[in-house]
């Protein structure tokens, strides 16, 4: 038996990428996505391995729940899925900020939640959450990045929910993996409106390559852009020792 993997966000970019070779690596796919026609056409031309389309919106709760039952049997779970709604919060519709919260909170969290159990009782399976680099951009300065607070508040949530469950899990054969590349060579920013085809991009597959090849090396969070890991050991150390600066007294600062 193939082991069995589900994608969302598979009929383009990376979820795409993740599917293929997943496929060429011996899974049976499970590929979710909101376009039937990407998808079949997917399943149609992949010469390796089975990729199985799942017509689903994870912007709905119902997409959501239909996407969960198909999670009981998985060794992998690839939480990918994502929407492309750069701009302030004052700016951003409220229906656009709900997509993003369904789509890249809710809809990982409740996900993995439903895959979780039975990889734990199996003693082994993988769960990736796709965030990327925008997760640590929140201290830049206004003139730095274009502010999308809703966007990048979403991939900060994947980070530390990936880091905490990786705790949770420590030592039972699960694995997980949050997934931050920077511009990654998709229609992503063309969603947008954004002309990105001047902008030095990884590929997709590169973007993949460098995923699984984290998980070999145990990375929690795998940054495929960042040469220099110390980088992200420093914020992460940096993370911790402000978690345990903390006392129940307010700090001097606060006091007249």
């Amino acid at each position: 038996m193939h082991p069995l993997a589900l994608v969302t966000g598979a009929s383009s970019g990376i979820g795409r990428a993740f599917a293929r070779r997943l496929a060429d690596d011996g899974y049976d796919v499970i590929a979710v996505g909101r376009r039937a026609d990407r998808l079949d056409a997917l399943a149609a031309e992949q010469r390796t391995g089975t990729i199985r389309p799942l017509v689903a919106d994870l912007a709905t709760e119902d997409g959501i729940a239909t996407v969960a039952a198909a999670t009981a049997d998985l060794d992998l779970l690839i939480n990918n899925a994502g929407v492309a709604h750069y701009m302030p919060l004052a700016d951003l519709p409220a229906e656009k900020a709900r997509e993003i919260v369904l789509v890249k909170e809710l809809a990982p969290t409740l996900l993995t939640r439903a895959a979780l159990p039975g990889m734990l009782d199996r003693g082994r399976g993988t769960v990736i959450t796709v965030a990327g680099m925008i997760a640590f951009s929140g201290p830049a300065p206004h003139s730095v990045l274009p502010r999308r607070a809703v966007y990048a508040g979403a991939l900060a949530h994947a980070v530390a929910f990936s880091q905490t469950l990786a705790a949770e899990v420590e030592g039972s054969g699960v694995r997980v993996q949050v997934l931050c590349p920077g511009i990654v060579a998709t229609e992503f920013h063309e969603r947008q409106g954004f002309d990105a085809s001047a902008v030095p991009r990884m590929s997709a597959e590169d973007v993949v390559t460098a995923s699984l090849r984290g998980l070999e090396l145990g990375e929690v969070v795998c940054a495929p852009g960042v040469e220099d890991t110390g980088l992200l050991d420093t914020v992460f150390r940096a993370d911790l020792a402000a978690f345990g600066g903390q006392s129940v007294e307010p700090a001097s600062r606060y006091r007249s």
